[in-house]
C-alpha cells in the first residue's frame, strides 16, 4: 500500500494514497479500534445531505464559490448513490460529540470536490474539508441534526412494519373469530374467550405502540443546524439556518423545521430520548406477544397447542421432527435488545453536561441499530409465522371444557362463596361444574345449559339473566 503525507494542527500522518479520507478520520481510526462497527448507513445518508444542504445554502448566500459548491454538491450526489460507502471507516465508539464522523464526511466530500475540480487527493487547496465542506456548521450541530434525520428516514418504514404486522393480527382475529377457547390469567385457566378476541388485542397493542412511534417521531422535526457550536449561530446565521432546513425538507420530503430553541437541541438529546422510548413500548408490546404465541403453540402432544406456528426450520439437531417456534424466539431476543438499546440511549442522554452533549455517537447509534432491527424482526413476523398461524379449534375445545373457570358465570346467579365451593370440587374430583350443580339442587337444567353456555360468556354480560334469585 501507498501512503500519502497530510497534516492538521497535530502534525503530520501517513494516509493511504487512495483513501478519500485524510488525516483527521486516519488519527480516529488509530484511536478507535474498539468494535469494528461503523456508522448505518442512514446515518452518513443524514450526514451527506446535510452537507449538500448546507454547501447549496452558502453559494444562494454568495458565501461559497458556486464551482467549489457544485463540486462538493455532485460528490454529495455520487455518495447519496451508493458510491465511497467504505471511506466512512471511523468506528461507532469514537471520540465524543461525532467531531470524527463529521471529518470523515468533510474530508471524503472535500476529496472527491477536487477531483472533479481537477485537484489532487490530500491538498486540499482546492476544496478545504474545514473551510469549504464544514462553512456555517458545527460538530455540535451537524451531528445531532443528522441523527435526528436519519431517525426520521427509518420511521416511516418502521410505524409501516408495525401497522401491516397490527393488520395481519386483524385478518387472523377475523378469520378466527368464532374459535372458542380458553382465556388464562396468572397462567391459569381464566374465563373463556374467542381467537378473534386475542388477536384482536394483539393487534390493538401493536397499532397503539405505532402510535407512539408515529407521535414520538414528530418531536424529531425540530433541526439545530446553524446553531453552530453551542447555539448562538455563530458563523451562520438566520438565513442560512433556514435555507438549509428549507433544503433538506425538498431533498426528503419530511417535514422539518428550524429548532425553536437552537440551545435546547443543541444541549439536549431528549427528543431522540423520547422516540427510543416509543420504540421500547414498541418493542415491549412485540416482546409479550411474540412469548404469547410460543405458549399458545407449546407442545405438540405434551403443551397447550391451541395453534400451530409455520415450520420455517428444523427445530433440533438431536431429535428428528422437531419444529421450534424459531421466529417468535428470534422477535424475543430483537425485543430484548431494544430495551438494551433504550437504557443506554437514557444514560448517555442523562450524561450530557452544560451546552452540549458528548455522548452522541453512542446515542444514535444505539436509536438507529434498534429501529432496524425492530422494524426487520416485524416483518419477519408477519410474513413468516403471523399470516400463517392455524388454530387447532378441537384441542382448544378440549382445554375448555376441562376448565373449571367456566363456573364463573355462576356467580351471579348462587353467589361467589357457593361458586368457588363448587369449582374447587370440580378440581378436586374431576367431575363437572354442570354434575355439581344440579346435583346439589342450585339450578335447573335448562337455565344452567343457558348460564353455562361458553358462547354466551364471551360476550360480556351477565349470562342467563340479569339479576340473581331473589332480587326485585
Amino acid at each position: 500500500m501507498s501512503f500519502r503525507i497530510e497534516r492538521d494542527p497535530l502534525g503530520e500522518l501517513s494516509v493511504p494514497a487512495d483513501a478519500y479520507y485524510g488525516v483527521q478520520t486516519a488519527r480516529a481510526v488509530a484511536n478507535f479500534p474498539i468494535s469494528g462497527l461503523r456508522a448505518p448507513s442512514d446515518l452518513v445518508v443524514s450526514t451527506i445531505l446535510i452537507k449538500k444542504a448546507a454547501a447549496e445554502a452558502n453559494r444562494a448566500l454568495g458565501r461559497l464559490e458556486p464551482a467549489i459548491a457544485a463540486a462538493v454538491a455532485r460528490a454529495a450526489d455520487e455518495i447519496l448513490a451508493g458510491q465511497l460507502r467504505d471511506q466512512f471507516v471511523v468506528d461507532v465508539y469514537q471520540a465524543g460529540a461525532g467531531t470524527s464522523h463529521n471529518m470523515n464526511a468533510n474530508e471524503v466530500l472535500a476529496n472527491r470536490a477536487a477531483e472533479i475540480l481537477g485537484a489532487s487527493r490530500g491538498a486540499y487547496d482546492r476544496v478545504h474539508p474545514n473551510d469549504h465542506v464544514n462553512m456555517g456548521q458545527s460538530t455540535n450541530d451537524v451531528f445531532p441534526a443528522a441523527t435526528r434525520l436519519a431517525l426520521l428516514v427509518g420511521a416511516g418504514p418502521l410505524i409501516d412494519a408495525a401497522r401491516q404486522l397490527s393488520a395481519s393480527f386483524s385478518r387472523k382475529a377475523e378469520e378466527l373469530g368464532a374459535v372458542l377457547k380458553t382465556g388464562r390469567t396468572h397462567l391459569q385457566d381464566a374465563v373463556p374467550m374467542t381467537f378473534g378476541q386475542e388477536f384482536g388485542g394483539y393487534a390493538a397493542c401493536i397499532r397503539r405502540g405505532a402510535d407512539d412511534v408515529e407521535h414520538g417521531s414528530e418531536q424529531l422535526q425540530e433541526m439545530n443546524i446553524g446553531a453552530t457550536a453551542i447555539g448562538t449561530g455563530l458563523n451562520a446565521g438566520e438565513e442560512y439556518r433556514e435555507l438549509v432546513v428549507q433544503n433538506l425538507r425538498e431533498y426528503t420530503g419530511l417535514t422539518l423545521k428550524p429548532a425553536d430553541n437552537l440551545f435546547r437541541v443543541t444541549q439536549s438529546m431528549g427528543d431522540v430520548l423520547a422516540y427510543s422510548g416509543a420504540m421500547r413500548r414498541l418493542a415491549v408490546e412485540l416482546g409479550k406477544i411474540a412469548s404469547d404465541l410460543r405458549l399458545l403453540s407449546m407442545g405438540p402432544r405434551a403443551g397447550i397447542a391451541e395453534i400451530t406456528l409455520p415450520a420455517v426450520q428444523p427445530g433440533s439437531s438431536i431429535m428428528p421432527g422437531k419444529v421450534n417456534p424459531s421466529v417468535p424466539e428470534m422477535v424475543n431476543q430483537v425485543c430484548f435488545q431494544v430495551m438494551g438499546c433504550d437504557m443506554t440511549v437514557a444514560l448517555a442522554c442523562e450524561a450530557g453536561q452544560l451546552e452540549l452533549n458528548v455522548m452522541m455517537p453512542v446515542i444514535a447509534w444505539n436509536a438507529l441499530h434498534a429501529s432496524t432491527i425492530l422494524r426487520e424482526s416485524m416483518h419477519a413476523l408477519r410474513t413468516r409465522s403471523v399470516d400463517g398461524i392455524a388454530a387447532n379449534a378441537d384441542r382448544a375445545r378440549e382445554l375448555l371444557d376441562r376448565s373449571t373457570a367456566t363456573a364463573t358465570a355462576l356467580s351471579p346467579h348462587i353467589g361467589y362463596a357457593a361458586t368457588a365451593d363448587i369449582a374447587k370440587e370440580a378440581v378436586r374430583t374431576g367431575r363437572s361444574i354442570r354434575e355439581l350443580v344440579l346435583e346439589r339442587g342450585l339450578l335447573d337444567a335448562g337455565k344452567l345449559d343457558e348460564i353455562l353456555s361458553v358462547d354466551g360468556m364471551t360476550r360480556g354480560d351477565i349470562a342467563g339473566r340479569e339479576q340473581r334469585p331473589g332480587a326485585a
